[in-house]
């Protein structure tokens, strides 16, 4: 008796909810190219006009204050997951469960437990720059500006990173694991698109484009996880921990947060610790503690399955 082995491959059930989209893969190409087109254009103005970028942010802070500053750039980011939803409920005809998890439901203790885990992450590696550096750090307390901060990040952040992991880790993934079949793909190319669409923050054009390592990285550890967990959770519970506790705890004047944080960073741009730390020690030491959290198993199997129309799998 012959076996197909094609029937032994474990197919990614979350990629494989992408065929819930009706119609063409066209569908796909609107919002991520408007999107990418918006990135491309800024990032040619910035460097086209040799624009420092911080010092522009630093004026407009000045003139307008750092929440409001803080609550109008994340508002975009509002309106963008926004449309981007309805763009997928009307246009794909697809659920919005379905676009962030292959359980039943979403797992919001996932989103609580990855918020956790990461935010421990960023408290531990503050500590550790605390502590060899802490001559660069200045406490900086203004009263009821900073509750005011907490408040919108609370609020607005995970709004903002939402946005981004629906985009890039959910609605592209999807998209592309329908054009390419498979879900390495998807993986490689939205990881990348993700670091490169930090290429115009104030970091990068101090730091220089080595820092895009940190930023695709990260791309890669949230897809990784997705593919693996079968699901946007995580993810979701990761990003918005990072960039909250970031925004609220320390803030620079050359960093994409400039907020009225609890300390001020003085120190000079230099691609230190707070690049490769995450990189080479946080990210492997968080993916365990998922694994054993929630008993990965085909690790490199989910990340490399096939994506196939339903028609195609019954027909196996």
């Amino acid at each position: 008796m012959v076996t197909n082995t094609t029937t032994m491959i474990k197919r990614n059930s979350y990629l494989q909810q992408g065929y819930q989209s009706k119609g063409s893969l066209w569908k796909y190409l609107p919002i991520p190219g408007f999107f990418i087109m918006v990135m491309a254009l800024s990032y040619a103005v910035i460097q086209y006009g040799q624009i420092d970028v911080a010092a522009l942010m630093g004026q407009e802070i000045s003139r307008k204050g750092a929440n409001r500053f803080l609550f109008e750039s994340l508002a975009q980011f509002a309106l963008g997951l926004a449309v981007l939803l309805f763009w997928v409920r009307w246009i794909h005809r697809q659920s919005f469960n379905s676009l962030i998890s292959s359980r039943d439901r979403i797992d919001w203790s996932r989103v609580f437990f990855g918020f956790a885990v990461w935010g421990s992450m960023v408290l531990i590696g503050l500590l550790i720059s605390f502590w060899f550096h802490g001559q660069d750090f200045i406490f900086v307390w203004k009263g009821s500006s900073f509750w005011w901060l907490l408040v919108i990040s609370l609020t607005m952040i995970p709004l903002q990173t939402s946005f981004e992991e629906v985009l890039f880790r959910g609605y592209m993934m999807q998209g592309l694991g329908r054009l390419f079949r498979n879900a390495w793909g998807p993986l490689v190319v939205t990881s990348v698109l993700f670091g490169l669409m930090h290429i115009g923050n104030p970091e990068v054009q101090k730091l220089g484009l080595l820092s895009l390592v940190y930023y695709i990285s990260t791309g890669f550890f949230l897809g990784i996880i997705t593919l693996i967990d079968e699901g946007l959770e995580l993810a979701m519970g990761f990003h918005a921990a990072n960039n909250i506790f970031t925004a609220v705890l320390v803030t620079s004047t050359w960093t994409a947060f400039q907020t009225d944080a609890l300390f001020m960073d003085v120190s000079q741009p230099s691609l230190g610790a707070e690049v490769w730390l995450p990189v080479v020690i946080f990210f492997p030491i968080t993916f365990w503690i998922f694994k054993r959290k929630y008993h990965w198993t085909n690790a490199w199997q989910k990340c490399t399955a096939p994506v196939v129309p339903p028609s195609d799998q019954s027909a196996q």
